[in-house]
Parts: structure tokens; C-alpha cells; sequence
């Protein structure tokens, strides 16, 4: 009994196509790389095609986050409220930094609530391909959607965490003014720097899965140099002016002391006496909590640099996500 053979043969192309390299036949026939980086402008259109992706996708991993807790979506504010607490006992308490400074607790929580906001987003976005490879190897989209995404999460949750933070404000005598209004532009530029963060981040955890191990020390660090429980500005009052201006750069600083100042407008006009703080005579050495000068250039320089930057550098390494 006879077999026919329906084996392809690999050999060398016959006929028209004989003598034509694999680039002329893939030319010939239309043919691309598979998984091929885009062009940026391409890569910009296919992500923004893909925006109601990111919406759904963070909304439904921000529902899924709590389903097996008893508490729910609760957790979303009680974690940043506990957060407080902790600091509020060992700092403002023990530590005694809120002394001097005007109704402590809600500029506190207005610094614990921005600060973990970008804390959370660089987190999530150092894990956000590492632990989200079967969805990037089965379907084909920008990959940058997936950290974009992430950031979309953390600023769902800090929306939600808000109306907790205004009734804290309101609860220590703030009067609403028309400073909060830059609530709304201050957020946004936080938001595109936070993603740029994730966005450098992401590329970094993909290729190096172990530093997720090692950012929340990285994260805890840039905390302490933020000033979340304390005025950095009256720590370094008697240090080197050069350092001052260095810590007026700090962008998690530039962006608490912008919502700060957006709620608390007041604060901002007092002077303050850090305890133990001195000048040479032995005198309490007195200093104002202040803005930056420029603060809005800042902002908005940290926001496009950071932005861009990240964009840019994930956007580089696009075809090798998911590989190996």
C-alpha cells in the first residue's frame, strides 16, 4: 500500500522566485517581522485607540483588588487613614512635629494621601508586565497600556480616598476657598509624572523582576526626604542653602506642597518654630512653611520630563515585553 508524503519542503524558492533573498520574497509578499516595534506616531495612535481598554481594565482590577475582604472597597480609604494614624502617634505625638504647625493632622493627611499616590502607581507599574504575562503574550496591543493602566487604578483610588481627605480638612476648621481649584491641575501633573514613573519602571521590572523586592525600601527613603509627616523646610533651615534648594526640587515635595497649599492656603502664612531648632545664640530659630519659588514651573517641568522620558524609554524596548 502506497503513502503519499504531505510534507512541505523548506528548500530553496523555484521558479519566479528563485534567486530572491528572504527580504525580497517578505517584500514581495507583504510580509513584516513579527511583534515589530512601531514608529512612535503609530505606537501613540494605537494606545490612544485602545484608551477605553485602560479604563476597563483599571476599573475592573480596582473592583476585583478587595473582593475577598470582608471590608470591600473600604480598604481603598481605610489604608491611607491608618496610614495617617501610624504617622500621626510616632511623628506628631512622640516626635512631636506637630508642634508649630498649623491643624497638623489635615496637612498630614493631605501628604500621606499624595505621597501614596505615586507610591502606589511606580509599585503597580514595576510589576505591571512581570506579573502580567499571559495576557501580553495572548493578545496584541501597546504594552505601554498595561503600567498606563495601573496609574489609572492608583488615581481611581486617590478620587475615592478625596471625599474622606475634604471631610478631614473641613474637620479642622478649613474654609474652602478658592485655592482648591488647583486641586484639579495639581492632580493631573502628578498624574503624568507618576506615569512616567511607572512607565521606566515597568521596563526596568520586566527585565530585573527582582526590583520589586527592593522598591518599597527605595519608596520608604524618598518618604522620610519628602517631608509626608514633617516640614522639610524647617529640618533643613540650618543647613547648607544649596541642600535646601536641592529638597525644593524633590518633585513628591513639590507635588504635596501644592495640594497643601490648594486646601490650606492659610497655613502657609504662619510662622513656624520647629522644636529644637536654633540659631547660634541659642534662640528658636523661626521660618515659614513656603513654596518653592517658581513651584508651578516645577511641577509642570517634573511632569513633562518625567512623562516623556518614560514614554520614550518603554516605548524603546516595545517587541522584547513578554519574551523568554
Amino acid at each position: 500500500m502506497s503513502t503519499v508524503s504531505d510534507s512541505v519542503s523548506l528548500s530553496a524558492p523555484s521558479g519566479a522566485d528563485a534567486g530572491l533573498t528572504p527580504k525580497q520574497l517578505a517584500d514581495k509578499y507583504g510580509l513584516t517581522v513579527s511583534g515589530k516595534r512601531p514608529d512612535l506616531v503609530s505606537y501613540v495612535k494605537q494606545l490612544w485607540q485602545r484608551r477605553h481598554f485602560i479604563v476597563a481594565f483599571a476599573t475592573a482590577r480596582l473592583v476585583a483588588q478587595y473582593t475577598t475582604a470582608k471590608l470591600g472597597q473600604f480598604w481603598q480609604v481605610l489604608t491611607p487613614l491608618l496610614n495617617c494614624a501610624v504617622f500621626y502617634l510616632v511623628f506628631g505625638v512622640i516626635l512631636k512635629s506637630r508642634d508649630g504647625i498649623p491643624v497638623y493632622i489635615a496637612w498630614l493627611c493631605v501628604g500621606v494621601f499624595v505621597f501614596q499616590f505615586s507610591q502606589s502607581a511606580i509599585q503597580s507599574g514595576t510589576r505591571s508586565i512581570s506579573d502580567n504575562l499571559g495576557l501580553i503574550r495572548a493578545l496584541h496591543f501597546p504594552r505601554a497600556a498595561m503600567p498606563i493602566a495601573f496609574t489609572v487604578i492608583q488615581l481611581q483610588q486617590l478620587l475615592i480616598s478625596m471625599v474622606v481627605l475634604v471631610a478631614i480638612v473641613l474637620l479642622n476648621g478649613i474654609t474652602p476657598s478658592i485655592t482648591w481649584l488647583l486641586i484639579v491641575p495639581a492632580l493631573v501633573l502628578q498624574c503624568f509624572f507618576n506615569t512616567g514613573l511607572a512607565l521606566v519602571m515597568a521596563r526596568v521590572g520586566a527585565k530585573a523582576s527582582d526590583i520589586s523586592q527592593l522598591m518599597p525600601f527605595i519608596l520608604r527613603t524618598w518618604m522620610y526626604l519628602s517631608g509626608v509627616m514633617y516640614s522639610i523646610s524647617g529640618q533643613l533651615a540650618s543647613y547648607p542653602k544649596w541642600v535646601q534648594q536641592v529638597a525644593d526640587l524633590n518633585p513628591a515635595s513639590v507635588y504635596m506642597d501644592l495640594m497643601r497649599y490648594a486646601f490650606m492656603p492659610d497655613s502657609f502664612d504662619k510662622k513656624i518654630y520647629p522644636k529644637g531648632l536654633k540659631d547660634a545664640a541659642g534662640h528658636p530659630l523661626p521660618h515659614y512653611l513656603t513654596l518653592p519659588h517658581h513651584v508651578w514651573a516645577i511641577a509642570i517641568a517634573w511632569a513633562v520630563i518625567a512623562f516623556a522620558f518614560g514614554f520614550l524609554f518603554f516605548w524603546k524596548a516595545e517587541e522584547e515585553y513578554g519574551r523568554g
